[in-house]
């Protein structure tokens, strides 16, 4: 059976729209408008150019294109598009950062791998 990054189910946060409140989901998630809590899902989050998300970001893969001012703990590769702007911490798999991106913060990248639940887990090259 296809994992939930593969099976064309998205959830949709439109411009103009503010939650106030952690969101636990188990598909993608597409922020385009204000998010003002914790996100945690097993698919993938993307936030768009008009998206902002103040709070804690948890999942396995994620593309920003708009703000984030907060923690970011993804398992596989965090992209960070020209226009994205991060203040916080970053802990991923694999980073790419467009030129252009703006990074104001701490960053963790392959040494430890910390799952999408929050428990740490020693890295596989240092097994």
């Amino acid at each position: 059976m296809a994992e939930a990054e593969n099976n064309n189910k998205i959830n949709m946060i439109g411009v103009g729209t503010t939650i106030e409140g952690n969101i636990s989901s188990s598909e993608n998630i597409r922020f385009d408008g204000n998010l003002i809590g914790n996100l945690n899902t097993k698919g993938k989050v993307f936030v768009g150019q008009s998206g902002k998300v103040t709070g804690e970001i948890r999942c396995k893969n994620c593309e920003v294109e708009g703000v984030v001012d907060g923690r970011v703990v993804v398992e596989e590769l965090l992209s960070l598009r020209s226009m994205s702007k991060i203040y916080g911490e970053i802990r991923t798999g694999k980073l790419a950062i467009e030129p252009g991106a703006t990074f104001t913060g701490k960053c963790d990248m392959g040494a430890k791998k910390e799952n999408t639940s929050g428990t740490e887990q020693p890295s596989k090259a240092r097994q």
